[in-house]
């Protein structure tokens, strides 16, 4: 009853296709740049989970990200062709409702510093993605104001649904073909081309984060209370006056950003911790490394299956090969042990594990520092195609 009031006392708004195109074809991007690569987006929905204390929800967080991706890209297609404008109204507004929320939360409370709107290929602050939710906001409440104006692209209602579950078919399915292949366009620094060592290194004459450094300062005679930034601590040589003692912990902030490589968490350690970092990834032959972030839930199969290629690559074409993982060395040895496992084990930290590549195991082969190809569990190339495509050259 009140759909049909407000559209009979609503009219048409000129400005309401341009908005719907606007707001449409956001979503769509935003759902398409996060269903390229669903596990990632899953990892930042697992810090959300941990902020809100309800972590029995890390267990479905791919399929939850699926399903955002999959929600965003379909109620931005569904608003475009005007299919089921109130229910889509109502979707887009509840939606928008819900991550503005999220993006004030993180913004104000400083908990989750990024919040995976746009994936990895547009990073934005906590404070931008909640600048950009509001004015998505506002605009939807246009669209929602306007809902009972929206007429359907298409007339006759055997062919909206139909094309509504197409629509509904290549959201999902865009979602998990790359959380099972692979993302399609690779965002992150452990791309295919890439050189580690190099995206590694620090550039000569570039400058670092510039930081001030705020002391809360107090006179142990007068109790006096001064705060003074770092400059004004050193240069008024209040530090030598014995009176004076720095009261908690120094703060700091970030005043000028830097240069920052883009690979700056790697490092790679044996069992008993020395670093292999620039032996592992300068090897100037053909290596393959096998990344599997997280033994315990790995899929055994593939690992078995790359221990048998590991072992013909490596007898023929003595071709390194290692095992990357975040697990202790007792458990990983443990691992190798039960399966049988011919490759020398490494260790590094779980975060760059998971950007390297994004599946559990994965596989990447390098040459001189340079990430030649890498591979999903789910697509994984025989021994016959790396020596014909790789080693016979």
């Amino acid at each position: 009853m009140v759909d049909k009031e407000i559209s009979r006392q609503r009219k048409p708004f000129n400005g309401l296709w341009l908005i719907r195109i606007a707001v449409g074809v956001l979503f769509i991007f935003s759902g398409l740049i996060k269903a390229n690569d669903p596990l990632g987006f899953s990892y930042k929905l697992e810090e959300y989970f941990e902020v809100f204390h309800i972590t029995f929800l890390s267990n479905f967080a791919v399929a939850i990200a699926i399903f955002l991706c999959a929600l965003e890209m379909f109620f931005g297609f569904a608003l475009l062709i005007g299919a089921y404008a109130k229910k889509i109204a109502w979707g887009l507004l509840l939606l928008i409702v819900f991550f503005t929320f999220l993006t004030f939360y993180s913004a104000a409370f400083k908990v989750v510093q990024t919040c995976g709107c746009f994936g990895d290929a547009i990073v934005l602050t906590p404070w931008q993605s909640f600048t950009k939710d509001l004015v998505l906001l506002v605009l939807i409440l246009v669209i929602f104001s306007y809902r009972g104006t929206i007429q359907p692209v298409f007339k006759n209602l055997k062919t909206q649904n139909f094309v509504v579950w197409i629509a509904i078919l290549l959201s999902f399915g865009a979602g998990i073909y790359t959380y099972n292949y692979l993302p399609v366009i690779d965002f992150l620094p452990y791309k295919i081309g890439a050189n580690i060592l190099d995206e590694m290194k620090t550039p000569p004459g570039a400058k670092p984060d510039e930081y001030e450094i705020t002391y809360h300062l107090k006179n142990k005679k007068t109790n006096e209370a001064k705060v003074m930034n770092n400059t004004d601590y050193i240069k008024s040589n209040i530090w030598k006056d014995a009176t004076w003692k720095v009261i908690g912990e120094p703060e700091s902030r970030l005043v000028k950003k830097g240069f920052t490589p883009k690979i700056r968490d790697l490092m790679i350690n044996d069992a008993q911790g020395n670093d292999y970092t620039k032996e592992l990834l300068s090897n100037p032959f053909y290596n393959v490394i096998i990344v599997a972030y997280n033994l315990d839930n790995t899929n055994v199969n593939a690992i078995k299956d790359l221990n048998v290629l590991a072992l013909n690559l490596t007898v023929n074409y003595n071709i390194r090969t290692v095992l990357l993982t975040s697990n202790s060395a007792q458990d990983a040895q443990a691992f190798s042990k039960a399966h049988h496992l011919f490759n020398e084990i490494f260790y590094a930290d779980g975060v760059p594990l998971k950007s390297m590549v994004r599946a559990n195991p994965g596989v990447l082969l390098m040459h001189n520092g340079v990430i030649v190809n890498k591979w999903h569990f789910h697509a994984l190339p025989s021994y016959q195609k790396i020596v014909k495509q790789y080693l016979q050259q």
